[in-house]
């Protein structure tokens, strides 16, 4: 109950706000109109059609992410020394301001879907890569010492010990990578794309439609956190015997 009651207030603040404060409706229109464009828009083609192509960029962002962050962080995780070697190039990835990153893109890949997965994998692969390390180092000594003991071969030490001991931080680093895949996303798709959310809101603001850019928003926060819920609930029902997972105390 606590959720919906906070989400009310806010909305009662903004009507307030736009009420008392007397700024106009083109800066921030009050609520209620932003709730007609919503439904106006939900009764259009071209919304759904944004939204399939954010979350397909999306998805496909964050599927390559996942591979090669995982498997990355898994090779980083078991020698350090190439951990040491390539860690301030993985940072770089980052740091780089990301408005920097697009025009990249674009020019190698055009302005098509291409670009803006792309975008979504650079963002979110670094977090996945950083929490499988993780994962990885806090592996315990004992149980690595028994698989030289039984002379297991690499491929069944990482398949039998590595991944599942280090399966909780390798799903959060996944939990919080979906969030900045679409983040990723829809920030290609705002500088430089002619389809998806990002690029619809472009076209809200370039016409002044502040309360559906408003309403494109709260498509593209819903979208976030519908991908974001389906993600943690896997992880949720994955290591049903780990605390992080909320499940361990009742089983």
């Amino acid at each position: 109950m606590t959720t919906p009651l906070i989400l009310a207030a806010l909305i009662g603040l903004w009507k307030l706000y736009t009420v008392v404060s007397g700024v106009g409706e083109l800066i921030v229109p009050p609520p209620e109109d932003v709730l007609i464009a919503l439904v106006d828009l939900l009764g259009q083609p071209m919304i759904y059609h944004a939204t399939y192509v954010t979350l397909y960029e999306t998805l496909v962002g964050f599927g390559i992410a996942v591979v090669i962050g995982v498997a990355l962080g898994i090779v980083l995780g078991r020698m350090p020394g190439v951990e040491r070697i390539l860690s301030p190039f993985l940072v770089a990835t980052q740091v780089v301001p990301k408005v920097a990153i697009v025009p990249l893109l674009l020019l190698w890949f055009g302005f098509g879907l291409t670009s803006k997965i792309f975008m979504a994998a650079i963002i979110s692969f670094f977090v996945m890569t950083q929490n499988t390390i993780l994962g990885i180092r806090s592996i315990e000594p004992g149980h690595r010492d028994l698989m030289r003991v039984i002379q297991a071969p690499w491929w069944k030490r990482v398949i039998s010990l590595d991944i599942p001991s280090s399966l909780p931080a390798v799903l959060t680093g996944i939990e919080l990578g979906i969030v900045f895949a679409i983040t990723g996303a829809i920030v290609g798709e705002y500088l430089g794309g002619d389809e998806g959310l990002g690029a619809l809101a472009t076209v809200m603001l370039a016409s002044l439609r502040t309360d559906q850019l408003f309403a494109v928003v709260i498509i593209m926060t819903v979208l976030g956190f519908l991908l974001y819920a389906v993600v943690a609930g896997i992880r949720r029902f994955a290591i049903p015997w780990h605390e992080s997972s909320g499940r361990a105390s009742s089983l």
